[in-house]
């Protein structure tokens, strides 16, 4: 996993406008809460993304079980922090409205953890499907797990929706899947 570069830069400068566009008074306190603590570990991290990325070799093989608490808070770069923040900003507001902020907070915690467990989860059933142990050394940051379950959760308590996922007009029911694969093939690994 590379270092990335600490500091101000453009993904943050433009996440801090657009939270600005939306103001602090119009973000739920859990929504809020949530950006703050990924904007300051991206500032301020708690070791370098190597040392708290989530593979199955350093957390299930060497016991390193805090990244499955520290891997979803911390990005790669600031354009990875913009895009899973603006992302957290709309369905923050909405899903914390509807659910209010107790709910909302206990879903980010427990998708957080979920999260980071359901991946290894796949990366073992990798290693075992395709006979490939270099599966169980993938290491992984980022909020965009819990972001793509909070989207199916918007969808569940959203129905009927369409989305535009690159321009098409979607149905919200599979957006998130058609938005899955998008990105990977946008941005794969």
């Amino acid at each position: 996993m590379e270092r990335r570069q600490r500091g101000v830069s453009a993904g943050l400068l433009l996440l801090l406008y657009q939270i600005s566009q939306v103001g602090l008074q119009n973000i739920p306190s859990v929504t809020l809460g949530v950006l703050i603590l990924n904007i300051f570990l991206f500032l301020n991290p708690v070791r370098p993304l190597s040392e708290v990325c989530l593979s199955v070799d350093e957390a299930l093989h060497r016991k390193n079980w805090q990244r499955l608490l520290l891997a979803p808070f911390h990005h790669a770069d600031d354009w990875h922090l913009y895009y899973n923040m603006i992302s957290m900003l709309w369905k923050g507001i909405m899903l914390e409205r509807k659910l209010k902020s107790i709910w909302f907070a206990y879903i980010i915690a427990v998708f957080s953890l979920l999260i980071g467990i359901v991946y290894m989860v796949l990366e073992i059933l990798l290693v075992i499907i395709l006979d490939d142990p270099s599966y169980e050394m993938n290491c992984g940051v980022g909020f965009s797990g819990v972001l793509f379950a909070l989207k199916v959760l918007n969808n569940h308590y959203n129905p009927g929706r369409v989305s535009s996922v690159l321009g098409l007009p979607i149905s919200s029911k599979y957006a998130c899947w058609v938005e899955l694969v998008a990105i990977h093939l946008i941005s794969p690994g």
